[in-house]
């Protein structure tokens, strides 16, 4: 079966001597798996700068029924992402943002809200001039949304715990529970208003959005145990000041 598929590239990895396997979250099917021939030829090494982290392209897919691994074909980039590859702020970000889709997203099924979302943010940074130092913050908060994670605002009040297993705000913390204290808990409200267009407004030192990062994360860790250990936030916690 052959299939004309838009794609973010999420990930590659070394498969054998002559193949790499890509991770892409495709448009219509989801997180797939396809080999990626290597090579050192001038067309080989076009091909290979396709498939950089958060890659934009366009291919056809060819699928055969009980393989895990698809090939690809006629790859196109749908952008030229030359500020997120030239400039190590924005390639730092690219590379955690890249790894935290690789970890929190499997399904293989077409979920196009959230494929725009993210394409639309790779966009968003491509295009930004000034700081971007808040935007791997705004980025976590705001994929809460689309994964079904995003803490209930609603029930914030001054003073109130935040409970990280329910996603919700509480006048004490809960036995069994794992709670973010009144002082922590108020970031989160003001988080929620963060947006890609008003994020340089938001003022923090490296310390604050350093504590900020590893909360939101403490909270996925919750409720997408593949999560684990990342290694970009290291560098990212170093970039900004």
């Amino acid at each position: 079966m052959q299939e004309k598929l838009n794609g973010i590239v999420v990930s590659v990895i070394k498969y054998n001597e002559k193949h790499n396997i890509a991770h892409i979250y495709t448009d219509k099917m989801g997180m797939m798996a396809f080999l990626v021939r290597q090579g050192t030829t001038h067309a080989a090494r076009m091909r290979n700068a396709m498939f950089m982290p958060l890659s934009l392209i366009e291919f056809e897919a060819r699928l055969q029924p009980g393989r895990d691994l698809g090939t690809l074909h006629d790859v196109r980039r749908t952008a030229m992402l030359m500020s997120i590859f030239g400039d190590p702020m924005k390639n730092a970000i690219a590379m955690f943002v890249s790894e935290l889709l690789s970890h929190t997203i499997q399904e293989q099924e077409q979920n196009m809200t959230l494929y725009s979302f993210i394409s639309s943010c790779i966009i968003r940074l491509e295009q930004m001039r000034g700081s971007v130092a808040n935007f791997h913050i705004c980025f976590l908060y705001r994929l809460g949304q689309f994964i079904g994670i995003q803490p209930d605002i609603d029930s914030y009040r001054e003073g109130y715990w935040f409970n990280m297993n329910e996603g919700v705000f509480t006048p004490r913390p809960l036995p069994g529970m794992k709670s973010l204290p009144p002082d922590q808990a108020q970031v989160l409200p003001l988080l929620s208003r963060m947006t890609f267009d008003n994020m340089h407004l938001f003022k923090f030192s490296r310390e604050q959005r350093n504590q900020m990062l590893e909360m939101i994360l403490g909270y996925y860790r919750i409720h997408h145990s593949t999560l684990g250990t990342l290694r970009s936030p290291q560098v990212l916690k170093q970039l900004f000041v």
